[in-house]
Parts: C-alpha cells; sequence; structure tokens
C-alpha cells in the first residue's frame, strides 16, 4: 500500500471522508494525517486563506 493511501481526504461534492485517494482530483482536499483533520479540512482551508489574506493586507500596506 502507497503512503498516499493512509492519508486523509475530503471529498467536498459529497461531504465524506475516505482513506486513501477514493474520488477524483477536482474534488478531494488532502491529504491529512488523521480522519479527525480530514472532517475539518473546510475549516482548515478558511483558516489558511485568512492568514494569506492577512499577509497580503500586510504586504499592501508596506
Amino acid at each position: 500500500m502507497a503512503k498516499a493511501d493512509h492519508k486523509w481526504y475530503y471529498n467536498v461534492a459529497t461531504g465524506e471522508v475516505t482513506q486513501g485517494k477514493q474520488s477524483g482530483w477536482e474534488n478531494r482536499m488532502g491529504p491529512y494525517d488523521s480522519e479527525e483533520e480530514a472532517r475539518h479540512a473546510l475549516d482548515i482551508a478558511e483558516q489558511r486563506n485568512a492568514a494569506a489574506d492577512a499577509q497580503d493586507d500586510e504586504w499592501d500596506e508596506d
């Protein structure tokens, strides 16, 4: 079993969390190290986007 098969993924089309690449790349977020982390994929993405937006705002101010 490949290393990626042990990782967890979130399917944005179905809202399901799977271990291994069960869906196509266009609907898959991940990989994540745990099932719990994959369940929070949308929250993690939102937090990362907010952090990147804040960095952009900082850069624009300089």
